[in-house]
């Protein structure tokens, strides 16, 4: 005869199955950062025992999300990521014609650029050009959604937003300090995201990564709605006001155009 609460057995079960599930992606996440990994080395980063690393690490590769190279003792990802990658790609959707128009700003202003879109309750990078001479900011690649109170795309989807909903969103995302210039306090924020409302373009100037500029400007879809922005990103010693012009300039422009297709399409 069961004698306890209908619902004890499963809620365990359940906060134990979560547990895996978060240790299971942590051991993920280590061996693709590192570029492949031994056994050791996660257990080490991860602090967690070797023989449950081991249990984990084999649970990947039985799912084919981890191969393992004996001869090397080392694990590296597996083959069922790139489909997982070829699907998000999918999903975010990035038309040949905005990828064209992102190369052009690249090749046109000398900055690194980028397409932003509205997924959800984000904003993430859905497409990035740069070159050597002129990269993207670290950690800026595709799928990149943090810091929307200190990135310039960030700014002009929270300036899109309602009062209520940009506090929600404020709520579960934080405004952490990156550097000394991060805009932390809500008030200053708001009247910061008032003025990029105002003037239709968003600029961070060492908010995000010290020493480098980001400036945006947003996309509109065919009822006229915020979906997606438009950005560069250069190193801030270059942005005097002739230059700050230009790159709006072109930003602008370079909105415009996607917006244009966007709502003949």
């Amino acid at each position: 005869m069961n004698t306890g609460g209908p619902t004890d057995r499963p809620q365990r079960s359940g906060a134990g199955g979560v547990a895996t599930v978060e240790k299971t992606l942590a051991v993920l996440e280590v061996v693709a950062d590192r570029g492949g990994a031994t056994a050791k080395e996660v257990s080490e980063e991860l602090g967690f025992p070797l023989p449950t690393t081991y249990r984990l690490l084999q649970v990947l590769v039985g799912c084919d999300y981890l191969v393992h190279l004996k001869t090397a003792k080392r694990f590296e990802l597996g083959y069922k990521l790139d489909r997982l990658g070829v699907s998000l790609h999918r999903q975010v959707g990035v038309p040949g014609v905005v990828r064209q128009r992102i190369a052009r700003l690249h090749e046109t202003v000398g900055a690194a650029s980028y397409f932003a879109v509205y997924r959800g309750a984000d904003v993430v990078v859905a497409h990035v050009e740069d070159c050597p001479v002129h990269p993207r900011i670290n950690p800026m690649n595709f799928g990149f959604h943090e810091a929307g109170h200190a990135t310039a795309f960030g700014k002009i989807l929270l300036a899109a937003m309602t009062t209520e909903e940009a506090g929600e969103y404020l709520d579960a995302h934080g405004t952490e300090r990156l550097t000394s210039t991060t805009i932390t306090d809500r008030g200053d924020l708001r009247r910061h995201l008032a003025e990029v409302s105002r003037r239709g373009v968003a600029w961070e100037r060492g908010e995000f990564v010290p020493s480098e500029a980001c400036a945006a400007v947003a996309v509109h879809n065919a009822a006229g709605a915020v979906t997606g922005a438009v950005a560069i990103s250069t190193p801030d010693r270059d942005v005097d006001r002739k230059r700050a012009a230009e790159l709006e300039h072109a930003l602008r422009s370079t909105a415009n155009e996607i917006s244009r297709w966007l709502r003949t399409g």
